[in-house]
């Protein structure tokens, strides 16, 4: 895939930011439409307030009810990164607030399918529940609530997916992306609605004088949950969001954080100390998701509600070992995904808009990460089917910039109705399931649509830049504001800058990473630099001068600081 670097957009100047800034850093808060002071502060007083989160005070009525009678609360959550923090918050709250009888449920889910479904609701019956709250999911789920209530059972959903056009009959439902929802942060992960709804069920119980006999939990101790799980779902870290995750950045690496993500970075070979966001994206949260993939997502959940730091290692461990197979798994499904295209395909100019991948012998768990990873190779949306249980497929899509996927999947059930059996997601990722016969008809509808959405745009990968760094400003101390400046994530990326280098010398790691250290044009100092991955799209050997994309990094060895560029893309000057 061609890629291409183009300079990053910096809006018209709207506000004012501090003068002491670092012009680059500046520059590049100025294009990630950072406008004012009050954006760049990160302190939990600068958060949403409670009474904006339409449906929490319900929610906690409803809970503090259920509290008094010391009834019985079962936590449904999903079965992703998102879902277990979520649940784990969710009874680790509860309990410390003084709910007696709390307990979770996440089955496996190719047994019972997503959301709370009837299936879900039978087995959840059999301890019999007063109260089902949904986290991370429900929103769709309208038969699933039927069957509660139908049991006499009351569900409170918290969800942050995009509703459909019929929503579940809930005794009260907590989702920011409802219509009638005015929680200006649309883009907060499930954890953090059920965070809202706990803080509103802390600020009822203190009304009530519930803790004037038991002590009142500092929801603070959670906001390393919280960062794990916005972080883990990709969601766009904007202001409220970027406040959640700093500020649960700041306890992990104070050590002050749940023993499982203490164990889960260790097993992974992470500094605590010096935790960036994409650690806890790239490292923590596939360990947490291999759970849910390949096996019983419950391994996760109690990982992060383990008290002793032995037990959360032993889980942290195994879930480690979870994730070795799935990665296992899923370069064979790649290896087989990119013959496909190659040798059926031939010419990336034949590629449809819109890429539809099945195979019989795929595991419906790790279809998602096919999906992303071939998408990150062709540049555009991909859906990647695994068998069902029942002559069913079950699909994965994952969309890039430009294509809003769950709208895709709502105009192809549109266009022909009945043949998505059910679906949805977000933006940039969906879920959906058809009868295994249909897949060539879903095929060439997914592609026409996703055609129409791009309106013929150039489906060329681009690298947004912002700028070149000054050969003065090419230091570590640059390099640890950007690294502070952040935190960095979807649609608040890292920084990535570009510049012409002279090579100097050129190494190869395990054949397939470029280790290499760099003289900057018109510059005398040399600069270390590393390319993952990237020896198979630029072979050896390299050319004199690079054209290179980079993000700083700050490299540790062996009692060593330096500055090293991380390459993100790199041709001949």
């Amino acid at each position: 895939m061609q890629k291409t670097i183009v300079s990053r957009a910096t809006p018209a100047p709207g506000g004012e930011l501090p003068p002491h800034l670092h012009p680059i850093l500046s520059r590049i808060y100025a294009s990630r439409g950072v406008q004012s002071v009050a954006e760049l502060d990160l302190g939990l007083k600068s958060l949403l307030p409670v009474e904006l989160m339409d449906g929490a005070e319900q929610a906690a009525q409803l809970i503090f009810q259920v509290m008094q009678k010391q009834q019985r609360i079962l936590v449904i959550g999903d079965f992703d990164c998102d879902g277990a923090t979520s649940t784990a918050l969710c009874l680790l709250a509860l309990r410390a607030m003084g709910a007696g009888q709390v307990d979770y449920l996440v089955p496996n889910r190719f047994e019972y399918g997503y959301g709370l479904t009837p299936e879900i609701v039978e087995l959840a019956a059999q301890s019999a529940p007063d109260l089902i709250i949904t986290v991370d999911n429900g929103v769709s789920s309208v038969d699933g609530v039927a069957a509660a209530n139908a049991l006499g059972i009351k569900v409170i959903v918290t969800d942050h997916h995009l509703p459909g056009p019929v929503l579940p009959e809930a005794a009260v439902m907590v989702n920011p992306n409802l219509p009638d929802n005015r929680f200006p942060a649309k883009s907060t992960a499930g954890v953090g609605v059920i965070f809202y709804v706990l803080l509103a069920l802390r600020s009822l119980l203190r009304q009530q004088g519930w803790f004037e006999t038991r002590a009142e939990p500092n929801m603070g101790d959670y906001l390393d949950l919280l960062a794990l799980g916005t972080v883990a779902d990709v969601v766009p870290l904007e202001h409220n969001n970027r406040i959640l995750v700093h500020q649960g950045l700041a306890r992990i690496r104070s050590g002050r954080c749940r023993p499982g993500i203490t164990a889960l970075l260790e097993v992974a070979g992470r500094n605590q100390q010096r935790l960036q966001a994409a650690d806890l994206g790239f490292a923590v949260a596939p360990r947490l998701n291999a759970a849910g993939r390949l096996e019983d997502m419950s391994i996760g959940i109690e990982c992060l509600l383990a008290e002793d730091q032995d037990v959360a290692r032993e889980l942290a461990a195994n879930l480690d070992q979870i994730n070795h197979e799935r990665r296992r798994i899923e370069n064979d499904m790649r290896q087989q995904a990119e013959e496909l295209l190659e040798h059926v395909l031939m010419k990336e100019e034949n590629l449809a808009w819109g890429i539809c991948l099945y195979d019989d012998s795929w595991h419906q768990g790790v279809v998602g990460i096919l999906a992303s990873r071939i998408k990150d190779r062709y540049h555009r949306p991909v859906v990647a089917f695994a068998p069902g249980e029942h002559g069913e497929i079950k699909g994965s899509a994952r969309s890039i910039s430009g294509v809003h996927i769950r709208d895709v999947l709502d105009e192809v059930a549109a266009t022909s109705p009945g043949l998505l059996q059910r679906f949805g997601g977000h933006a940039m990722a969906a879920g959906l399931t058809l009868e295994a016969h249909r897949l060539d008809e879903f095929r060439g509808l997914f592609d026409n649509v996703v055609y129409k959405q791009l309106g013929g745009k150039d489906l060329a990968a681009v690298i947004e830049s912002d700028g070149e760094i000054p050969i003065r400003d090419m230091n570590l101390d640059l390099a640890r504001l950007v690294a502070q400046g952040g935190p960095w994530g979807q649609e608040f990326p890292e920084p990535v800058f570009h510049g012409e280098f002279e090579v100097i010398q050129q190494r190869q790691l395990q054949d397939k990473h470029w280790k290499l250290v760099v003289q900057p044009r018109d510059g005398d100092r040399l600069v270390d630099a590393i390319g993952f991955n990237l020896v198979s799209v630029c072979p050896p050997p390299l050319p004199h001068r690079l054209l290179m994309a980079y993000q700083l990094d700050i490299n540790e060895f062996r009692g060593n600081i330096s500055l090293q560029l991380r390459i993100a893309h790199m041709e001949a000057a």
